[in-house]
């Protein structure tokens, strides 16, 4: 098949959604399909455009006034298509269109689906939501959703309205995000989500077309033979790794707090870059804690730090719709420690540590009982190797095949 991605996330960035589009298109190309990826990007030589085309990768025509160290933001979707039209025209004769994201490149696959009347599918990755809430600042997050919404619905129709409530539009920055993330998944023809907990949400507040949940999968290439099984004993310390971003959504500063309260033997290490980093580390030196950052670090570096160590932390709390990191500890057999009930749902039972809340002090609670219990370290390891193999890219690229399968017939 050919299939063309469409993403706002991808090139200059970082994180969970750019790995996984990776992963999924050396999987897809190395069972035969041809990919190209459509991505926002910065400028780049001539030089450089040759060798990313090379590998089918395209950026599409973005602001060029941003400037390195923000996200690349993409100019608007009809210039995108037109930009599309003359420039790749062979993706008329594509067979897939498969979207990720909810700005100006997504919106640009979404609407030349329909007009070459190509199957879209849209993955829905994060909480767009929460992103507004923990991002923008408290003041202008209701004018900020507001003109998201309202530019979102000059090219996508929206005949959603998503209400303030009690749920989980509880603002009216937050109804507005799920009124465009509602509106932008029903305009295709086909919606996939990372996990069921987020699948139901979407369905809540207005999703009415076909949903199915594809997990995230961790590379074939990179996945490790042979892995040890992680133990602790009392004499030594408990090593954490961070290697999420260190930005407010992820909550390192309530994690720091917590840290202070666990008066045993632990250290670690933060991997990552990001609004946070240098008020995460300035609070680490000022109460002496052992914690070392290492900003933005190559994969394999991370990679092999994560065999040594013993627990892998992601405390966001109901904003994760899915959470790598869980993953990426998983195929090196590490436990993982996190807040929010919905993370259950990836990582194997009998594999982690969930806390009480999402309070310092329950994360305290927790790992003070782990340290008072070392040998459950081991027992942990032990489940996350056992299941290790079911989270590879290949298994879930074979349901991903299925699904355009039967939406090309």
């Amino acid at each position: 098949m050919k299939i063309a991605i469409f993403s706002d996330c991808y090139l200059d960035l970082t994180g969970g959604i750019v790995n996984s589009l990776t992963a999924q298109k050396k999987a897809l190309e190395d069972r035969g399909h041809t990919v190209y990826i459509f991505s926002t990007g910065f400028r780049r030589t001539e030089k450089e455009l040759t060798k990313l085309a090379k590998e089918q990768i395209y950026v599409v025509p973005s602001c060029r006034w941003y400037f390195k160290g923000l996200t690349p933001v993409s100019r608007r979707p009809k210039i995108i298509e037109k930009w599309l039209l003359r420039k790749h025209p062979e993706i008329k004769e594509f067979d897939i269109f498969y979207v990720h994201y909810e700005s100006g490149c997504s919106i640009a696959g979404l609407r030349l689906a329909k007009q070459l009347s190509v199957p879209s599918v849209q993955v829905m990755h994060g909480r767009e939501d929460m992103g507004v809430s923990t991002v923008v600042p408290f003041g202008l997050r209701t004018l900020v959703a507001g003109a998201l919404d309202w530019f979102h619905s000059w090219y996508l129709p929206h005949p959603v309205k998503v209400a303030r409530d009690n749920y989980l539009a509880d603002t009216v920055a937050k109804a507005k995000m799920w009124t465009l993330m509602v509106n932008h998944a029903n305009y295709a023809d086909m919606v996939l989500t990372p996990s069921e907990h987020f699948r139901k949400k979407l369905v809540h507040y207005g999703v009415t077309q076909p949903t199915k949940v594809l997990p995230n999968g961790y590379p074939d290439d990179k996945f490790p033979a042979e892995v040890t099984v992680k133990k602790l004993s009392g004499k030594e310390p408990l090593k954490i790794i961070w290697h999420s971003r260190v930005q407010g959504e992820k909550r390192i500063m309530p994690f720091l707090e917590a840290l202070r309260l666990v008066p045993g033997k632990w250290q670690m290490d933060v991997y990552g870059g990001g609004t946070e980093f240098k008020r995460a580390r300035r609070y680490a030196r000022r109460f002496r804690l052992p914690v070392k950052f290492y900003g933005d670090t190559p994969f394999y570096k991370v990679q092999k730090a994560i065999t040594e160590t013993n627990l892998d932390v992601l405390v966001s709390y109901n904003y994760d719709t899915f959470g790598m990191t869980l993953i990426e500890a998983e195929i090196q057999g590490v436990p993982v420690f996190f807040c929010d009930p919905d993370m259950k749902e990836i990582a194997p039972r009998g594999g982690y540590v969930l806390t009480k809340g999402p309070e310092p002090t329950a994360m305290a609670e927790a790992l003070n009982d782990l340290l008072a219990h070392p040998e459950r370290i081991e027992k942990m390891s032990e489940v996350m190797i056992k299941n290790r193999e079911k989270v590879l890219i290949s298994k879930r690229m074979i349901e991903l095949e299925k699904i355009f399968a039967k939406m090309k017939a």
